[in-house]
Parts: C-alpha cells; structure tokens; sequence
C-alpha cells in the first residue's frame, strides 16, 4: 500500500503517521511534512500525497497525540505544546523513515505550515540529520515552547539550507518578524532565501481555507519548494 497510516510509541505514548511510500525504487529520499494548527487534515495529507507523487518517501506524524481526546472549550491544542516533545515526535519519525527497508530512505528534508514551519525551524537546528528545511509562514518562531530556548535562538545550530515563504498581509510572522529571522540567518552566514507575497496572509497554500488561499502564491511557492528539494535531497552512489 503506497499510502498508509503507520503506528509509532514515542516515550511511551503511541503515535500515528501519516506516510507515502513510493514504489519501483529501492533507495529514496525522505521529507517530513511538520503538521499545521488543524492537525494532520486533509490538507496535510495532501501534502504527502504531493510529496509522494514526485517519489519522495513522506511522513506526517501527529503532534497533538500526547493530547486528551476531550479538552475544556477555549483550550487549543497548539499551546499545549512542548518543544522537548515534539522534537522527541519528530525525531522519532525520522528514525522510522531510516529504518524503512522497501524502498530504504537516504537523505531527508523537513517541511512545515502555519505551526509546521516552527516546527521545521526548530528541527534543522535540533537534527543535523537534516539537509533541507522549508518554513511556510512560520509563526511563533521567536517563541518558547516549554523550557527550551525559543527556535530564533537556536539559529546558530542550523546546519542545513532554509527557504522560507511568506505572506506580506501575515500578522504571525509579521513582515517585521520575518525581517528578524532573516537578519539572524545572514548573520550568522546560514544559506537560505526567502520569499514574500503581497497579496497573501497566513495559511495561503491551504486550499481547505477559502478565505486564505491564494492561488498564484501557494503554486509559485511550492514549485519553489520541489526545486529546492531536488537541489539539496540528492542520492549518492
């Protein structure tokens, strides 16, 4: 079954992932694919089944599953996060990619929306197993999770390439904080571009949102992202 849902224990609690497997290769690159807001929905699925379709083995897991089912009214889900925790999911379910034997994953890229950019932030520079990260509107990037320093200063740990995109209308990164987190990259001598959009605001390649999609930006940008894939995912030997 080229997609499925796989089931995963991390410290103890079990996980579930949503993953492509293309077929016909016995060697393939990998990229994970950091959930938004809504979960792993059917937009994010569609990711993975984008992702999938240009041969990369792709994995969704599920943040929010150390969570209660049932919570108050008014608790979101996203501030129950710890970044402790979901580098401990993420980093699980890149050891799960590695361990794949049909077809066996080389190298892997990371992927994120909304909060999935945070989180991809945060990953290239928690796991220099990485090769290439993409942020897509990345909120809260200048912001701790828990205990551990926020994303922005972890900056300097960054080991892989960064591409960013952005709307210039997004309020979380505003264009001031997307200036920032620019600056800190270039300082610091980290390879990365990014790109902004007017016209456009947060969440504008979720095509489930009708009020926030923007066609040309959410096309423009993820053909963007295939490139920088194919550039810096490459097998060897």
């Amino acid at each position: 079954m080229p997609v499925r849902w796989d089931n995963l224990t991390v410290e103890g609690k079990p996980m579930r992932v949503y993953i492509g497997l293309p077929e016909g290769e016995p060697r393939r690159t990998g990229i994970l694919v950091a959930q938004h807001g809504p979960g792993v929905d059917g937009f994010i699925q569609d990711v993975v089944n984008r992702l999938f379709r240009h041969g990369y083995v792709a994995a969704a897991p599920e943040l929010f599953h150390r969570q209660p089912a049932q919570l108050p009214e008014g608790t979101t889900r996203i501030g129950m996060l710890k970044d402790d925790e979901i580098i401990a999911d993420m980093n699980a379910t890149l050891a799960h990619l590695k361990g794949l034997k049909d077809p066996a994953v080389g190298p892997v890229g990371i992927v994120g929306f909304c909060m999935g950019g945070r989180v991809s932030y945060l990953m290239a520079a928690a796991n220099k197993e990485l090769k290439a990260c993409t942020v897509f509107y990345g909120g809260n990037i200048m912001k701790q999770w828990g205990s551990l320093p926020a994303p922005f200063d972890r900056t300097k740990d960054i080991s892989c390439p960064v591409i960013g995109f952005f709307g210039n209308d997004d309020t979380n990164p505003s264009p001031e904080d997307v200036n920032k987190i620019d600056a800190g990259l270039a300082r610091l001598g980290k390879p990365h571009e990014f790109h902004r959009y007017n016209g456009a605001g947060h969440a504008f390649q979720n095509f489930l949102d009708a009020a926030r999609y923007r066609e040309r930006p959410a096309r423009g940008s993820w053909s963007e992202t295939l490139a920088f894939f194919a550039q810096h995912l490459k097998l060897q030997g």
